[in-house]
């Protein structure tokens, strides 16, 4: 089986339209937008992965945010969980800057790459089973394209049961016993060439930051983990 290029999924991505009812939510709240955006030129379509098209680190997410990477076209842009993560990344060193606000801004991301288990903005951010069903084969093909991925960072609880779904998918063993999310939860998942690691972080929504159920000693622990990981690695 041939394996496509990111650019090429990408572009599948951009034009999906497996959930026809997402893609009518996306469009209307485009046109509504909020007022706050009313100058903005909404993307309003389904939103691609962003990254190093060598990554070995990736993040997958839940999905983008009405207002958020529905209005900006980039994953985590342009939103308060952004906020929270671009920074934690700059400062484990896989990010150019600490800032993100549109596509356009300058930010490179090193070694990492975003993506999310959904790629169409949900109504009240809540994707229904038949939805992350339909979306699946994008982040099966990221994978695939993505030979020197090495450390999985779920963002969240869905992210975590995509990337765990994906792992089974492409025939690797899980650590025993059954892996269960929580932050800070470390699954190694085997294949008899290639060893990767999941690891689960809460995801930096403004639910979980403005509460303190996530810090960002917290966060940055993780980034740090995945940093040591990927340089075992390389020792």
């Amino acid at each position: 089986m041939a394996v496509a290029d990111l650019a090429s999924i990408e572009r599948r991505v951009i034009a999906c339209r497996r959930c026809p009812e997402l893609r009518a939510y996306c469009a209307s709240v485009a046109r509504e937008k909020r007022r706050a955006y009313r100058d903005h030129d909404y993307w309003g379509k389904p939103v691609p992965a962003f990254g190093d098209p060598k990554a070995r680190l990736v993040l997958v997410g839940l999905a983008p945010g009405a207002h958020g990477s529905n209005r900006t076209g980039r994953p985590f842009t342009g939103d308060a969980s952004g906020d929270f993560l671009y920074p934690a990344l700059h400062r484990a060193g896989f990010a150019s800057q600490a800032s993100a606000t549109h596509r356009n801004d300058g930010v490179r991301l090193r070694d990492c790459l975003i993506t999310a288990a959904m790629r169409c903005a949900p109504p009240n951010n809540k994707p229904t089973p038949t939805q992350l069903r339909n979306c699946f084969p994008h982040l099966l093909a990221e994978f695939d394209a993505l030979p020197r991925l090495r450390v999985i960072v779920a963002l969240g609880a869905i992210g975590f049961d995509a990337s765990l779904r994906l792992l089974r998918e492409r025939g690797f063993a899980l650590d025993s016993p059954r892996p269960r999310f929580g932050h800070g939860a470390l699954v190694g998942a085997h294949r008899k060439e290639r060893t990767l690691h999941l690891l689960a972080s809460y995801h930096p929504s403004r639910q979980n930051t403005n509460t303190g159920k996530l810090t960002r000693p917290m966060f940055d622990s993780i980034f740090r983990l995945a940093r040591d990981l990927l340089d075992v690695e390389l020792a």
